[in-house]
């Protein structure tokens, strides 16, 4: 498993006062954290057939305050893989701070990011200020909805013939009303919009949220 270790300066007061005038607070939400699971589907459906995967997730690790997040996902019933593929990925949470709605990277255009993200009812009050200045006069720490990017980094117990691809990533919207989760899988190469549902499936995570973390 990687190593994340993030390491923390002490500003001087006079700075550190500054910093958190200048910077927006990350999102908070007690439903998002380490030990959180969800379950539900993966839309895989292409014009040859309708077709969809049961997920589970689980959230590993969490830190808002960098805006990282990390877990796995387990598809169940993958025609071409003798058993359930479970791979680790990694995730940006958008706070305006560390990560903005534009991706910048995995192939996706500002114009991939703006359809993706429009597909989330909960995005469309917010795309007049993205428009206007990348969404950097967001206050997305009070809003009841966490954007995120999710992407899969390994497989963790299957090869890499498997039959699935990690090549995209999931653009990702999550409740923190009700803890659903509803995602958009983005790949160049693979069905477009791949709808990712899934809700909560446990009240009490038995994980640890922390800003500085290693995962053996």
């Amino acid at each position: 498993m990687p190593v994340r270790v993030v390491v923390e300066t002490s500003p001087s007061p006079s700075s550190a006062q500054d910093a958190t005038l200048a910077q927006p607070s990350p999102p908070s939400c007690s439903l998002l954290c380490a030990g959180r699971s969800f379950s539900g589907t993966q839309n895989v459906s292409s014009l040859q057939k309708d077709e969809a995967w049961k997920v589970n997730v689980r959230i590993q690790g969490c830190d808002s305050q960098h805006g990282f997040l990390c877990g796995t996902m387990e598809a169940v019933n993958v025609p071409l893989a003798d058993t359930p593929v479970v791979t680790f990925w990694e995730g940006e949470i958008v706070d305006a701070k560390n990560h903005t709605f534009f991706t910048g990277k995995w192939e996706a255009t500002p114009e991939d990011d703006i359809r993706h993200w429009s597909k989330f009812p909960s995005f469309t009050p917010l795309l007049s200020k993205i428009e206007a200045d990348g969404g950097k006069s967001l206050d997305l720490s009070i809003y009841p909805y966490i954007f995120m990017r999710w992407k899969e980094q390994y497989f963790v117990n299957v090869g890499t013939d498997c039959g699935l691809t990690i090549a995209g990533f999931y653009y990702v919207c999550f409740s923190c009303t009700d803890g659903t989760i509803n995602g958009y899988y983005y790949d160049p190469n693979s069905s477009p919009f791949q709808k990712l549902e899934l809700k909560c499936t446990n009240e009490k995570p038995g994980g640890f949220t922390f800003s500085s973390y290693d995962l053996l």
